[in-house]
């Protein structure tokens, strides 16, 4: 007994001498002006692979294979300054350093460019050119930054890829929207203060949140606790969106009695930016407050409000940019002494959100969201089809009325119009041509007069403004975990809900003097709510299409990360039901049978997987293999042929399938950071519809049984585009060196091919036929219209140690392709009313006719730069920023209009030398520029 006791005893002292003895660094880190602790620092153990983070006190610690001898600890956080920190570690002992501190960058550019960019490329959600996805991953990969700073205003999209790829969320709520999935960019814009807390897992890599899409996952984090603790009030003036902003935030930081509460207000405004009458009026309220109710519990609320009004700008053919210059917009006209735009986004949605953190154990934390999201989105347009119901003395119903398109650049008003049809009179071209160079916009009074003389002969109005309008009311619900087996396994899991009820109408906003506006299609005399036939609608009633889309989404994801000195990997996996439904609250007369009451639901299941590893070959040389295959819902818009106006479903509508590889090299050093990226995806199965005029369609009408006299051949319809492949090969590289404790040189590039891979179903369908099968629509190895397929940047920047600072970059664009018409691709293009080839049909000018045009490549030049100054406690930074300083005139964008939708047809317009429907095109910015100045306290 005694000899065990002793054996007992020497253990316990050799228990106490071993974890006396092992060898660990701590320390904690703070606010360099607030003192107050920081979380979410990073924290490497630089020229090896081991990193951790600071927890909410501040504090890191690492115990496991801590290296020995003379390292450098490297502490960084977006939005502050990388800070080094130089220790000596011996066996045994404990390295303990408290307080460490960063400064805010005071310099950064992020709110620069963040501003500049979020207006026009990322607000317009209504092509495909609105992506900007490499925004969401601004972090310190310096590809990525360069995306997302230098080649956005080009259209670039990262990979090729739409921004419905990668997921946006706020407090762990996805932003996304359920419509179309992209997310809406507006709803929080104007709050760049509070917005600075980005987690990102770009491309496959895993996120804690949610499982993701191929471009990755960002997540703001806007807890009020963990924001850093002071005031800011901004002034900034500009001539690319609007003219004026000014920003005002206050964070308390944590207060004694555990609350934390930050307040962010804004507003941007300008009667114009860049392109003619884009008039912009923002403004943007925000407010979080936190209860650290003890160290296991605390609750967040979170409440945004941005409403904001803006004027759009036209896409215009080569014709219009030639007379009118790259400024031009034919949406607005002169009205009492005022530019009056006729096309306004309104976006008015306003966010809650209620967050609770668990933190069960140190190994297990648990944080469930709640939010709400609901208003208004709304795009003005004018109407030009107003008619009168008039009745014969037998009884007869006949509608009178309708006016010219107001479009000042309507086709027929231009002088390619008079040059085709009045080849031997070119007086009517240089008519048109002259007054189109001397006006050129629309004309409001004569719309006024027009409707006013309507009025007093007792007949409704001929034009109208009215908006199209959605209506959106959106809860959201998720349940996130984290945990930690051991210092070498994660793993997280979450579950979320999403549902939806969208109500989308026109409504009325401005009868332009007129009484009213018949809710009837004019040039068929179709009743578009049978059950209230010949309504007169007034300023707020809804006319023309009106109803609700149900959504509801349901998904979880489970995910295992692993982490060990010469490898990292990790597995997840994600499941998803999706369902949609259409209610109809007008009867359409030509659908009576399939427009009213609730059509059948569409159900979707979609699964995920994705996995990879990150192999440390020294502490310098990584490589990094992602790989995953997602099967998703079609959006709303991809999954309808016209919820306008009925229940129709896209033909054979399933899920998209999509492939994802993708593998880096990465090289970092203290002065030298690099990587290089090959990537390949595929998607399949994916849908498109596009709504247009087409001309030169006799042969479907004439199949269809529903010719009519005076229009056999040119109808309005929407073609369905259903089972696209996409291929996106390519690589991407981006380099920075630190060449002088001054001067930092940096590089980034990607090069990517990005085609259609097979050759699509085309269907087309109208207010008089349904899914007409054209057959395969021949795409296979055109180009994919996502900006840019090569882009590259060279530049430097110089930080003086008086806080003072300047960069340049030259940014070079290449293969540019404008968007192909699918229709004019497809049997339809070389047939002929009978059924029959055309008998003049020349394959060798066809094939030219249908080359796709490649915009010139072209070189944008941006400079920025500023001084930074502390006065006591206040810290005083302005910047500047000039872009495409050397005025380069480029195309962003394009797409070839269908209206020439066979042979003869487009033969004779390309004739000419001015096409009358010739491609429609984006031009970039001239020379534009951003100065801002501002005060932290």
């Amino acid at each position: 007994m005694k000899k065990f006791r002793l054996v007992f005893l020497f253990y316990i002292l050799v228990s106490i001498s071993v974890v006396a003895q092992e060898t660990r660094i701590k320390g904690n880190v703070k606010d360099a002006t607030s003192f107050q602790p920081i979380s979410e620092v990073t924290v490497t153990i630089e020229a090896t692979s081991q990193n951790t983070k600071t927890n909410v006190s501040g504090e890191f610690e690492f115990s496991l294979d801590v290296p020995l001898g003379e390292h450098v600890l490297l502490i960084s956080k977006m939005g502050y300054i990388t800070a080094k920190y130089p220790i000596t570690v011996d066996e045994f002992q404990t390295v303990n350093i408290t307080d460490m501190i960063l400064e805010l960058d005071t310099m950064a550019s992020q709110d620069l460019f963040t501003i500049s960019l979020t207006e026009d490329e990322l607000d317009n959600d209504e092509s495909g050119f609105g992506n900007i996805s490499g925004l969401l991953h601004a972090s310190l990969d310096v590809f990525q930054r360069t995306a997302a700073f230098e080649f956005s205003s080009s259209f670039f999209r990262v990979r090729g890829l739409d921004s419905d790829n990668s997921t946006m969320l706020i407090n762990g709520i996805e932003m996304n929207k359920i419509y179309n999935g992209r997310p809406q960019w507006s709803n929080w814009g104007g709050l760049n203060d509070v917005m600075r807390n980005q987690e990102l897992a770009p491309g496959l890599k895993p996120s804690g949140y949610q499982f993701g899409g191929i471009l990755g996952t960002s997540n703001i984090n806007v807890r009020a606790s963990q924001m850093s603790y002071g005031g800011r009030i901004t002034y900034s003036s500009s001539n690319r969106s609007y003219a004026n902003r000014f920003m005002a935030t206050y964070t308390s930081g944590l207060l004694q009695g555990g609350w934390a509460y930050a307040l962010s207000m804004g507003r941007r405004w300008g009667n114009e930016g860049y392109q003619d009458a884009t008039l912009y009026d923002a403004n943007s309220v925000f407010v979080s407050a936190e209860k650290v109710i003890n160290d296991t519990h605390s609750l967040n609320f979170t409440g945004i409000y941005t409403p904001n009004r803006r004027g759009k700008s036209s896409p215009n053919t080569q014709e219009v940019y030639d007379l009118k210059g790259i400024k031009y917009n034919e949406y607005w006209g002169w009205q009492d002494g005022n530019k009056r735009n006729s096309r306004i986004r309104d976006v008015d949605e306003p966010i809650f959100m209620l967050n609770h953190y668990w933190t069960i154990n140190s190994k297990l934390s648990l944080n469930t969201n709640i939010g709400y999201q609901f208003g208004k989105t709304g795009n003005s347009r004018l109407a030009f089809g107003g008619s009168t119901r008039v009745l014969t003395t037998d009884g007869q119903e006949s509608f009178e009325g309708g006016g010219r398109n107001p479009s000042p650049a309507y086709y027929q008003k231009l002088p390619s119009y008079f040059e085709r049809n009045f080849p031997a009179d070119l007086e009517f071209a240089y008519g048109a041509q002259q007054s189109f160079l001397n006006d050129g916009q629309i004309h409001w009074q004569p719309m006024y007069d027009a409707n006013i003389a309507n009025a007093a002969q007792g007949k409704n109005a001929t034009y109208m403004l009215y908006e199209d309008r959605v209506d959106d009311n959106q809860v959201s619900f998720n349940s996130i975990l984290n945990g930690k087996l051991n210092d070498h396994i994660l793993y997280d899991a979450s579950v979320s809900y999403k549902a939806l009820q969208s109500e989308n109408f026109a409504e009325v906003l401005d009868l332009l003097g007129g009484t009213g506006f018949l809710n009837v299609d004019s040039f068929d005399g179709v009743q578009l709510d049978l059950r209230n036939p010949n309504t007169i609608a007034t300023v707020g009633d809804r006319f023309s299409y009106n109803y609700i889309m149900f959504a509801n989404v349901l998904s979880g994801f489970v995910q295992a990360q692993f982490k060990y000195n010469k490898v990292d990997f990790y597995a997840s996996a994600s499941v998803t039901n999706t369902q949609y439904q259409r209610e109809g609250l007008f009867q359409v007369e030509t659908f009576a049978d399939n427009s009213f009451g609730k059509g059948d639901k569409l159900a979707f299941t979609g699964m995920g997987a994705k996995a990879g590893f990150t192999y440390k070959i020294t502490g310098k040389h990584l490589f990094d293999v992602n790989l995953g295959y997602i099967t998703k819902a079609p959006s709303i818009s991809n999954s309808y042929t016209n919820t306008r106006s009925n229940h129709n479903t896209v033909p054979n509508v399933s899920e998209e399938k999509i492939s994802s590889f993708d593998a880096s090299y990465i090289f970092r050093a203290s002065y030298v950071k690099a990587k290089l990226t090959g990537f390949y995806t595929q998607l399949k199965n994916a849908n498109e519809i596009s709504f247009f005029f087409a001309d030169g369609i006799g042969n479907i009408i004439a199949d269809s049984g529903t010719q009519q006299s005076g229009r056999d051949d040119t109808e309005f319809i929407q073609e369905i585009l259903q089972g696209i492949n996409k291929n996106h090969l390519g690589g991407e590289f981006g380099i920075e060196a630190q060449v002088t404790p001054t001067i930092k040189l940096k590089g980034a590039g990607s090069i990517g091919q990005y085609t259609y891979a097979n050759n699509p179903d085309l269907y087309l369908s109208s207010d008089r036929f349904e899914n007409v099968y054209l057959g395969k629509s021949y795409l296979k190895n055109y180009k994919l219209a996502v900006g840019p397929q090569q882009a590259y940047s060279v530049g430097f920047e110089y930080r003086d140690p008086d806080y003072w600072w300047f960069g340049a970059t030259a940014n070079f664009f290449k293969n540019t392709y404008v968007d192909v018409s699918p229709l004019t691709r497809a049997n339809n293009f070389y047939t002929d009313v009978d059924g029959q080839p055309f008998i003049d049909y020349d394959e060798d000018l066809a094939r030219t006719l249908l080359k796709q045009e490649r915009f010139d490549d072209y070189m944008v030049v941006n400079v920025v730069g500023g001084k930074s100054w502390k006065v006591n406690q206040y810290y005083i930074s302005f910047f500047a920023s000039v872009n495409n300083l050397l005025d380069e005139v480029y195309k962003t964008g394009g797409f070839e209009q269908g209206r020439n939708a066979n042979y003869r047809q487009l033969r004779d317009d390309q004739a000419l030398d001015k096409p009358v429907f010739g491609s429609k095109y984006w031009y970039g910015r001239g020379t534009n520029y951003f100065l801002n100045i501002y005060v932290r306290f």
